[in-house]
């Protein structure tokens, strides 16, 4: 018999939440090959703002490139992609916390992680990374260097979309 003077157990934990909406907020890129979400959040657990990797405002998702492998620069993604991380940050709005959270699907890139120190952000929550990719060992170089911590998302992500009995 269920004690309906209980609290549920299993309920997600802040960072389940939080990455659960990286998630989601990926799903809104039209990159058919990497898909990426970001959420800031302060110290009071306030989603403070969200993005997601995608062409920039007014540009039209059918007249750039998608691809990432053709010879010539200007005919791939990579000198027009908005990365998930911008846009949560040009998307926030002034805040007075000075303890921002960045809960992000894919550890950030090196300019990323410029804008993210630029930004206050004081710590990332990240699911995946590219351990001996270059640009991600020049933003870890850069986040020891302030003092910004970044955590890898340690949790079983199954929990973020089991269902409800």
């Amino acid at each position: 018999m269920k004690n309906n003077n209980m609290k549920r157990q299993d309920y997600l934990s802040w960072d389940d939440y939080f990455m659960s909406i990286c998630l989601l907020s990926a799903q809104r890129s039209k990159d058919p090959n990497t898909q990426v979400g970001s959420c800031i959040v302060d110290e009071n657990n306030h989603i403070i703002s969200i993005g997601y990797n995608g062409f920039p405002n007014g540009c039209s998702d059918d007249k750039l490139p998608w691809s990432r492998e053709e010879k010539e620069w200007l005919d791939n993604k990579y000198p027009y992609v908005v990365h998930a991380e911008v846009n949560a940050i040009m998307n926030k709005g002034i805040t007075n916390s000075k303890e921002l959270r960045m809960y992000v699907s894919l550890f950030p890139c090196n300019e990323c992680t410029k804008l993210i120190i630029q930004s206050g952000i004081k710590e990332i929550i990240y699911l995946n990374d590219k351990p001996d990719d270059k640009s991600t060992i020049a933003s870890k170089r850069m986040l020891d260097l302030v003092g910004i911590k970044y955590l890898k998302f340690d949790h079983n992500i199954e929990v973020i979309i089991k269902k409800k009995d």
